[in-house]
């Protein structure tokens, strides 16, 4: 199907229970591993999908042609870290903690298919919700957000110390320069 597909659909689909079908899903898993077939299945938060095993992957490129590949610059992964994060988050939400226009690059992962939209906020404006996708999970390996790594508390106020003070520096800079 190119996506994965939930364990509930897959139940009704057999005509079995959803602890029957995970138990067959998980035979299948075995099985296919055992026999180091070129195909596995993989979990992506109570969904199944069958991918390619990773060391066949070069060859399945040969194959297709290479697919098209994308560029994660640092602004498009540090967009994505506050994305992946925070979400559900407003564009404006992702430009007050960057300090900058998020425009492009929340624009780029949504071409990616990393990030999509989720919904509107019940605010004015009625701004638009992003969050991150299971093509998200699949491209960093991870099973679900909770896979994530948990941010360093100590770090993160750090980080947000220097970023004040440039934001000082640069303030005092151009007020520097106007007089």
């Amino acid at each position: 199907m190119g996506d994965s597909v939930e364990l509930d659909r897959l139940a009704a689909a057999i005509e079995e229970t959803p602890e029957k079908t995970r138990g067959l899903l998980e035979q299948m898993k075995e099985s296919w591993e055992k026999e180091k077939r070129g195909v596995c299945l993989v979990e992506y938060e109570g969904a199944f999908q069958m991918c390619t095993r990773g060391e066949l992957y070069e060859y399945l490129i040969r194959v297709a042609k290479a697919p098209r590949k994308y560029a994660l610059t640092d602004t498009l992964l540090e967009t994505l870290s506050i994305v992946a994060y925070k979400q559900p988050v407003t564009r404006l939400d992702v430009e007050r903690i960057r300090g900058v226009n998020s425009d492009h690059a929340i624009s780029r992962l949504v071409e990616y298919g990393l990030v999509t939209e989720l919904g509107r906020l019940d605010a004015p404006g009625r701004p638009l919700l992003f969050g991150t996708t299971e093509q998200f999970l699949r491209t960093f390996g991870v099973k679900s957000l909770e896979e994530l790594p948990q941010l360093n508390e100590r770090k993160l106020e750090e980080f947000r110390a220097e970023a004040e003070e440039e934001v000082r520096e640069m303030d005092a800079g151009q007020e520097g320069g106007r007089e």
